[in-house]
């Protein structure tokens, strides 16, 4: 399983997701990238979260992901992008880019 990213506590939580897409882009080990892709698709559940998200181009991850082979992270950026229709379907609005 996936170490959580060393991150200073106090660098908030843009730190702390720039570590986990530096992590994702970095690391070698599938186990880690599916950890990691998991944990980005929980953030992107919480509104707070698009700004960073969208500043960290975590959208564009997701959709790279689509190409893996590894069928796991094909299946996390799918239900992502599920997500983040039904969201916009349910608000009535478009997502902001």
């Amino acid at each position: 399983m996936a170490q959580k990213p060393k991150v200073d506590p106090h660098v908030g939580r843009l730190g702390y997701l720039q570590a986990l897409v530096t992590e994702f882009q970095e690391t070698e080990s599938q186990d880690a990238k599916e950890q990691v892709l998991a944990n980005l698709a929980n953030f992107a559940y919480d509104p707070n979260n698009y700004q960073y998200l969208r500043q960290l181009q975590v959208l564009d991850l997701f959709l790279d992901s689509l190409s893996e082979e590894n069928e796991t992270l094909v299946e996390f950026a799918i239900e992502n992008k599920k997500t983040k229709q039904n969201k916009q379907h349910f608000s009535g609005g478009k997502l902001r880019k």
